[in-house]
């Protein structure tokens, strides 16, 4: 039977291609994550779990609790932020050395929690509706905590839907005849810089815009009175007038994609017409502004249009955003198509944290597994956001776990010292020493401690 620890007692194995090389397993005193080091001292220059420990009830009951719940909470986020996508790895994880330093002060003189801990940790306490609410507002908390090290003015929201697909009878599963597939349909709003400011879980067969009060509506409420520039963009799904009255009324500038009809169209039918002569080799492009109301409207807004002639192509491709900036049309249509990051964003979360691993039984467990995910999400984006060197600033998080996280390294313990020996094959010391560097920076600046 394997040692719990990755420990071995049976001698070393070898190879036939040169009897020379011996392999060892010292599982306990040897890790491939040492990069999560770099995100946990993040983590402690900005409070973000102790802030999530000051939030979260605890459920359970007695004195004889063998882990804090802060470290339970760093274990479900940290091991996310490793590529380990559920509770399924953590009695191994439990005898990591990077994961035990990460987890508490004393984290090394014992171990993690194991799988069965992990999982009533995360599918019965953080579950219920208290704990749930509070997850769902963590990540807005966290995103407050990096603008008081980093101050905006101008804060730009996307919101979008996505799919996350479902194999076996879990609650709230259904078919969505858009992705052709069982699935979850969970809805996410971003800001500009790719943090997530809030998600929610949603069954597979609701409109891609249900339920898009409760999501953005909380996210207004939060910028309400910090920012003095304020926007929204959405794709069609968005188009309602009760989301146009409601930015309205906050002050936001909105851009949002319209479905087109036989009105609009009519409304721009000159540029509808194949330009005469003969067909260009490249895309020509027309823009026009009008204003425009929809039965369903109160009163008229503005809309742009966009139409495009491409070649070797018999109609024009059209495009309609409802709006109330008053730049000129261009420029809305350029704010507007900056919309496609929030899909960026989206797709590095499928590939880099795994967010559409929703594996659990109970719809409630896997509103609480999108949520941790979403925490680690951000966790990763403000180590790109606020730390990373000018050399490497472009990398992308599935980059960053590859190369920064899985760092190996070999742990030597002192009397007063435990050291992490750091392979340098990826990230070098001097570049990660910059990365310590800029986060120890962020500790100068002043922030509000809960």
């Amino acid at each position: 039977m394997e040692h719990p620890a990755g420990e071995s007692d049976e001698g070393s194995l070898r190879v036939d291609f040169d009897r020379r090389l011996h392999l060892e397993f010292h599982g306990s005193r040897i890790t491939s994550d040492a990069g999560l080091l770099a995100y946990r001292e993040l983590d402690d220059a900005l409070g973000l779990t102790d802030l999530a420990g000051g939030v979260l009830s605890d459920g359970r009951r007695g004195k004889n609790t063998r882990h804090l719940l802060t470290g339970l909470f760093r274990q479900s986020v940290f091991g996310r932020l490793a590529g380990y996508e559920d509770v399924n790895d953590a009695d191994r994880l439990a005898h990591d050395p990077a994961m035990r330093a990460i987890v508490d002060r004393g984290g090394l003189d014992r171990a993690a929690a194991s799988t069965s801990q992990m999982g009533r940790f995360e599918t019965a306490w953080l579950s219920s509706e208290a704990n749930l609410a509070a997850l769902a507002d963590l990540s807005g908390a966290w995103i407050d905590r990096v603008h008081e090290c980093k101050p905006q003015t101008a804060i730009v929201l996307d919101m979008d839907s996505s799919v996350s697909e479902t194999h076996g009878a879990q609650e709230g599963t259904a078919y969505n005849g858009h992705f052709a597939c069982m699935c979850y349909h969970p809805l996410f709003v971003f800001n500009q810089f790719g943090d997530l400011e809030r998600c929610a879980l949603r069954p597979g067969n609701v409109h891609s815009a249900d339920g898009w009060k409760d999501v953005l509506e909380p996210v207004i409420a939060r910028y309400r009175n910090k920012m003095k520039r304020r926007y929204f963009r959405g794709d069609a799904a968005f188009a309602n007038p009760e989301v146009y009255e409601l930015l309205e009324a906050e002050g936001y500038k909105y851009a949002i994609r319209l479905p087109a009809n036989s009105v609009l169209q009519e409304l721009i039918g000159w540029l509808l017409k194949r330009p005469v002569g003969r067909p260009p080799h490249e895309v020509r492009r027309y823009h026009a502004s009008f204003s425009y109301q929809a039965g369903s409207w109160a009163k008229p807004r503005r809309v742009v249009a966009k139409v495009e002639w491409h070649p070797d192509e018999l109609y024009p491709r059209l495009g309609f955003i409802v709006t109330n900036m008053r730049c000129p049309a261009e420029r809305v249509v350029m704010f507007y198509n900056h919309r496609g990051t929030a899909e960026q964003h989206i797709k590095e979360g499928k590939s880099a944290v795994a967010w559409t691993r929703l594996s659990c039984h109970s719809f409630k467990a896997n509103a609480v597994r999108l949520q941790l995910h979403a925490l680690a999400y951000n966790l990763a984006n403000f180590l790109r956001t606020l730390a990373l060197p000018v050399e490497v600033e472009q990398w992308s998080m599935t980059t960053l776990r590859d190369r920064l996280v899985k760092i190996g390294a070999k742990i030597v313990r002192h009397s007063r010292s435990i050291t992490f020996q750091m392979a340098e094959v990826m990230v070098p010391r001097g570049l990660f020493e910059k990365i310590l560097s800029a986060i120890a920076a962020l500790r100068l600046l002043p922030l509000a401690r809960c």
